[in-house]
């Protein structure tokens, strides 16, 4: 593992979560245990350490109380390949619907991503160099005159080339070398950043689409039937104008990618989703059964359970860049389980989940923490929104208290959904100057308590009104 993730204690990682989270201190405890047990699992024998399963956790809580958010920032400090996914999203097999097999390969597919962007910025150096040598071949000739091949390129040809294109270059003689510093020297100086270039962009010919109908296992078929096919139809080129700062970012990138070895990256990808990827299970709840009938979507709710078993518990997944074991890879569930309990799941997987956290409900108390304390709080994003119309936006103490008294009342009054009512509270109380910022001409605005009172009162007091605007 990398070393900023070996210094992170589990102490350490609570306090990054609390950054961004209010309250939930026992599931902050847990994923950081859980996050530290895999440097720990890196450190024991290797005899020792494939029989170390990751202590995988479900979270049980209402909606908007944190539970995908604590997920997410934990996969940020471990840089991880990191996939949320709905349970729900699954069906059995038989039925049409999503494979549960296809989160591992799109887990796969982010870790490629992340692995590519890494190793692009290892090669990002040499890939300037060269990006630079190919723009300045470039710039050499005069326009719509390809560079020649270095054996047959006469000293005599170039100085004239680069004489009619470039007149504010100086004429150094018959020397291709100088001629090529100075023009170096002014494409690093910006001189040429308002010159055109073309260049010769690749673009992939239109392909195929082909579909495969079926139930599930065909994802992985139908993509790589569409890889075969863009094989059989290469890309075409064609010829563009473009600004030289915009040609040289091209070129880098060009570049890199042809300095990535994409077998390696694949490689490192599949080795970073097994050892430290993390896949969010959301609304587990949603295929638990609920109580004892026999009903068809209990039964389709069942087979989703004993599909996803051999994924959780450990199995090989066949992707197109290869074999992904799942042993080690950390599953995070979470549901409100409000028709249903933990207990309603299938006995086998409950096994596969040994750590299980409450999350409480928020409170007018932790709504008001969440709207001023964490980094990216909501007061200090929509500050930041009205700076960018010049408006200096500043909110009284007592303002905030007010909001967070209404989106509880309000979440008591219609369906409770947690912190989220912030966001549709913050809307409505700041419509007005929202709308009327451009055209304003005071630079300061203050939201007291009295006018988030006036924005909301209609809404507030009727509870039909405010089930559906808040």
């Amino acid at each position: 593992m990398k070393k900023r993730e070996q210094s992170l204690t589990p102490r350490e990682i609570v306090e990054a979560l609390d950054k961004y989270i209010i309250g939930q201190d026992d599931a902050k405890r847990s994923v950081g245990i859980a996050l530290r047990n895999r440097w720990r699992r890196q450190q024991v024998d290797p005899q020792l350490r494939d029989e170390i399963a990751p202590k995988n956790i479900i979270m049980i809580g209402p909606t908007g109380v944190g539970k995908t958010e604590i997920a997410r920032r934990l996969a940020q400090l471990a840089r991880s390949p990191f996939l949320k996914i709905e349970a729900s999203k699954f069906t059995e097999v038989g039925y049409v619907g999503r494979d549960v097999e296809s989160m591992v390969r799109d887990l796969l597919q982010l870790a490629i991503t992340m692995v590519s962007k890494e190793e692009e910025k290892n090669v990002s150096e040499k890939a300037e160099q060269m990006a630079e040598e190919r723009l300045l071949d470039l710039l050499l000739p005069a326009a719509g005159v390809r560079p020649p091949e270095p054996a047959a390129a006469g000293k005599d040809i170039l100085a004239i080339d680069y004489r009619d294109t470039y007149p504010d270059l100086e004429h150094s003689g018959p020397d291709q070398e100088l001629t090529r510093e100075k023009l170096r020297r002014m494409l690093r100086s910006g001189e040429l950043d308002k010159r055109l270039v073309e260049l010769d962009v690749s673009a992939p010919a239109a392909a195929p689409m082909v579909e495969v109908f079926s139930a599930s296992g065909m994802e992985d078929m139908q993509s790589s039937l569409q890889d075969a096919f863009s094989k059989f139809f290469p890309k075409k080129k064609h010829r563009r104008k473009i600004s030289v700062p915009d040609a040289l970012e091209f070129l880098k990138k060009e570049e890199a990618e042809r300095l990535v070895d994409m077998e390696s990256v694949n490689e490192k990808a599949i080795r970073k989703t097994e050892q430290s990827g993390i896949i969010f299970l959301d609304e587990i709840d949603k295929i638990a059964s609920r109580g004892g009938g026999s009903s068809s979507p209990d039964v389709s709710r069942e087979g989703v359970q004993r599909d996803l078993l051999p994924i959780v518990e450990g199995t090989t997944v066949h992707t197109k860049h290869g074999m992904v074991r799942t042993d080690h890879i950390l599953f995070i569930a979470s549901g409100a389980f409000h028709l249903s309990k933990p207990s309603d799941l299938v006995p086998e997987l409950q096994g596969r989940f040994p750590i299980r956290v409450e999350l409480n409900a928020l409170g007018e108390k932790e709504f008001f923490r969440i709207l001023t304390e964490p980094q990216n709080a909501l007061l200090k994003q929509y500050t930041a929104l009205m700076a960018t119309e010049g408006i200096d936006l500043h909110f009284e103490e007592a303002a905030v208290h007010e909001m967070a008294s209404i989106a509880v009342q309000v979440n008591q009054k219609t369906e409770d959904i947690g912190a989220r009512r912030l966001h549709t509270i913050m809307e409505r109380v700041l419509d007005e100057l929202s709308f009327d910022a451009p055209e304003r001409e005071e630079a300061a605005f203050t939201v007291t308590a009295d006018y988030v009172r006036k924005q909301l009162a209609d809404i507030s007091d009727n509870e039909d009104l405010s089930r559906y605007i808040l």
